[in-house]
């Protein structure tokens, strides 16, 4: 039994290896080729949560499954929000092999499949980022996205000033860009072509009236039932497209609450993100459409990528 560490995930899942890795994942699951269940997660103390995630990227194929706990405010001291194992098992004999951390790989893997969301459905020519959010995913997206569209500036929303205005000089430093951090979620997006929303928000932050034609959305933060970071309004505007079509009817809170309101039904959700990269579904029809991706995460995420990692280390 091999345990691959976090700081082993950092170094060697980059996102130009992880971005490649998701694409093909997310084309495999909407295909049908790979199984999962929805998630299960059970509700802690102070707004805690337990999440398992069992699945296999395919019947002859490697199988296992994600633990996870999700703590928000974990975020504030520099922690990792999300924490926990996935654990790994081969195909042949149905042994398990490895054992990885899994708050790592769900950091990298979920701005890299935004990353692919957002090279399928933004404008080629969006050149402005809005980040939305100071936790681990604010930093992720901003590394993984630019991988995607060749940035002239990136703008920063957070409750907390002092960690948005902490966060732009990182990513200044990083990038070389002009990172600003704002002091409102309408100064952050005004000249956005793309924005990702990665808040721990019950309530939306983000309404449509901010959005201006050809914008292009990754909605992140919220991952189960219940908290909301895109008002209903926006999300009937905009032509819908999810990570997991079953994810999102059962769990997708944006999706939920503007279908209750009675704004939409479930033929809003145009396709799955696989099925536009597999060139099964259309995506961006013009310049001037709002569209949004709702990504919950799924299984097979987190198996290809951590498959990736024992298996190049093994040979």
């Amino acid at each position: 039994m091999r345990f691959i560490d976090r700081e082993e995930v950092h170094r060697r899942l980059t996102y130009d290896i992880c971005i490649p890795l998701v694409r093909d994942a997310m084309i495999a699951f909407s295909a049908g080729e790979t199984t999962q269940l929805l998630r299960s997660i059970i509700p802690l103390a102070d707004g805690h949560l337990f999440g398992i995630m069992p699945g296999a990227l395919g019947a002859t194929k490697p199988f296992g499954a994600k633990l996870i706990s999700i703590f928000p405010e974990n975020a504030a001291q520099g922690g990792q929000s999300h924490q926990g194992l996935i654990v790994l098992f081969e195909p042949e004999a149905g042994t398990p092999v490895c054992v990885v951390h899994a708050g790592e790989v769900t950091a990298i893997r979920t701005a890299a499949a935004s990353a692919v969301a957002t090279d399928a459905l933004a404008r080629k020519d969006a050149k402005h980022l809005a980040i939305l959010g100071t936790g681990e995913q604010a930093a992720t997206h901003a590394r993984a996205i630019s991988k995607v569209r060749a940035f002239k500036s990136i703008t920063i929303w957070g409750r907390s000033p002092e960690r948005a205005k902490s966060l732009a000089e990182k990513l200044h430093a990083e990038t070389a860009l002009p990172v600003t951090a704002r002091d409102t979620v309408q100064q952050a997006v005004a000249n956005a072509d793309i924005i990702c929303t990665v808040t721990s928000a019950s309530e939306p932050i983000l309404h449509r009236e901010w959005v201006r034609p050809g914008m292009h959305i990754n909605a992140v933060g919220s991952s189960h039932a219940g908290p909301a970071e895109i008002d209903n309004a926006l999300v009937a505007r905009a032509r819908f497209f999810a990570d997991s079509r079953e994810g999102v009817l059962n769990q997708g809170a944006e999706f939920l609450r503007a279908k209750h309101a009675g704004l939409i039904d479930d033929h809003h959700i145009l396709a799955e993100i696989g099925e536009v990269l597999a060139g099964t579904a259309e995506g961006r029809l013009d310049a001037n459409e709002v569209t949004i991706y709702k990504s919950l995460g799924h299984i097979v995420q987190d198996l290809a990528t951590a498959w990736w990692l024992y298996s190049e280390a093994a040979t």
